[in-house]
């Protein structure tokens, strides 16, 4: 989607010609839930005049009740209207930032913070930080009830079309919603397992990328929903088959252009692409908590599935942490597999590029690439080549976010806390259950 300037005039006029009646200011959580906080359109001027008030107690992991009261500042750019009818009227959307009482930025909102990291790549002389993400996602048939059930709309495999993909029509209405709202579409196919389907959109610079993300989540589920299904994003919603990702592709810019790109070197990637790479092989493990931040997650993450479980790169096949696609030129970039669509993508932007700026401030490279299938290497092997694995469950990667000091500063202290409290309250909660699994394994035999 293309950024555009808007002015608040430019905004009054649109909402006027565009008929619109309700605005919805979006926002997201600690946890990359999207929230708002819906409003007539009589209340546009004091929306655009930063006056739109929230309670942050209510929101997890924004602030305690006794400093309750925060603003809504509207970044005019992210101004849309929905595409969809509303039998009470048009609905436009303004993407947030919040502020505290005073006026000041709040440091508990992940988008905030994300502008924060950007700032650190403006003076570190880069330009910009293109993100271009493959969000994948399941459609489950839903019942009499309107409730999700196990039940899938197709039994398609890689890039299968109708009769057997049953979901063509669901997607390509998800298209057509998204080209309507302005994002401008690559690829569109059904995915690996059954149900399961990818929709690839323009890379945009970090902050509009995480926007871009959030928008389209909102937009698959409320297409899904018209054709009686339910989307979900959840990584691994049924054993045996493929979990769904959101792989990073991502480029640095400078003045100069592409600043993984130099055409004199054996690989075409320049001194500042070795150190980024080496910054997130460095961080990956301290990194995983934010970018596979449920239970659910790590039941993705293992190994037969195409997910990457080990810390390595390649530029030629596709079981490492992190490939280098073949495109060279403006289109040189690196890909992180590891990420999937529970992310909260304003934390995992920021904090992949902060990760990647402290490998350039720290000049090392990377290890070797690894160009054999890491799945068929023993474990001996892999430590040979100096391979690691990712951490297997989300207690063991909040163990290592704790310990990693270079990610930690990515979050800042207040999210940092927010985000760690969350995420052991989770793993709380789900070691004290007591799993069909469990019973059906130990409940007759002991």
């Amino acid at each position: 989607m293309a950024t555009k300037n808007y002015t608040a005039q430019d905004i009054r006029q649109m909402a006027k010609e565009e008929h619109v009646e309700f605005l919805r200011l979006m926002f997201t959580d600690i946890n990359g839930i999207i929230k708002n906080v819906e409003m007539p359109i009589d209340q546009l001027d004091k929306v655009l005049a930063n006056e739109a008030t929230l309670d942050g107690s209510s929101i997890d992991g924004f602030v305690r009740i006794e400093e309750s009261d925060m603003l809504l500042y509207p970044d005019l750019s992210t101004w849309l209207v929905f595409p969809w009818g509303s039998e009470h009227g048009k609905v436009a959307r303004l993407i947030c930032d919040i502020h505290k009482a005073d006026g000041s930025e709040f440091a508990g909102d992940p988008r905030n913070n994300l502008r924060r990291i950007v700032e650190e790549m403006h003076q570190a002389g880069f330009t910009k930080f293109n993100i271009g993400p493959e969000p994948e996602f399941f459609l489950f048939k839903m019942d009499e009830k309107g409730e999700p059930t196990l039940k899938l709309n197709d039994n398609g495999g890689y890039f299968d079309f109708e009769p057997i993909d049953l979901g063509e029509n669901c997607r390509r209405d998800i298209v057509l919603e998204l080209e309507k709202m302005g994002f401008e579409v690559e690829a569109s196919h059904h995915e690996v397992a059954p149900g399961q389907h990818e929709i690839d959109f323009k890379y945009a610079d970090a902050l509009e990328a995480a926007d871009n993300i959030q928008t389209f989540k909102l937009v698959v589920r409320t297409v899904a929903r018209k054709h009686g299904l339910h989307a979900t994003f959840m990584p691994k919603p049924l054993e045996g088959i493929n979990g769904s990702g959101m792989h990073i592709n991502m480029s640095l810019f400078n003045q100069q252009g592409n600043a993984f790109y130099d055409e004199t070197t054996q690989n075409q990637l320049s001194k500042t692409a070795m150190y980024f790479l080496n910054g997130l092989l460095e961080h990956a493990r301290g990194l995983t908590a934010i970018n596979n931040p449920t239970v659910n997650s790590y039941k993705r993450l293992v190994p037969g599935f195409e997910a990457p479980v080990y810390v390595a790169w390649s530029g030629k096949n596709r079981s490492p942490l992190i490939r280098v696609p073949l495109s060279r030129g403006t289109g040189t970039r690196l890909e992180m597999r590891s990420v999937d669509p529970t992310a909260n993508p304003y934390l995992a932007i920021a904090a992949i590029l902060h990760c990647g700026l402290a490998g350039i401030k720290e000049r090392n490279t990377p290890v070797e690439p690894v160009n054999r299938n890491i799945y068929q290497m023993s474990e001996a092997e892999r430590h040979e080549n100096k391979i690691y694995d990712l951490p297997s469950t989300l207690h063991n990667a909040i163990k290592e976010l704790k310990k990693d000091s270079t990610v930690t500063q990515a979050m800042g202290e207040h999210l940092y806390k927010s985000f760690v409290d969350s995420r052991e309250f989770e793993w709380d909660a789900y070691r004290q259950t007591v799993s069909s699994w469990e019973r059906e394994q130990y409940l007759k035999r002991f």
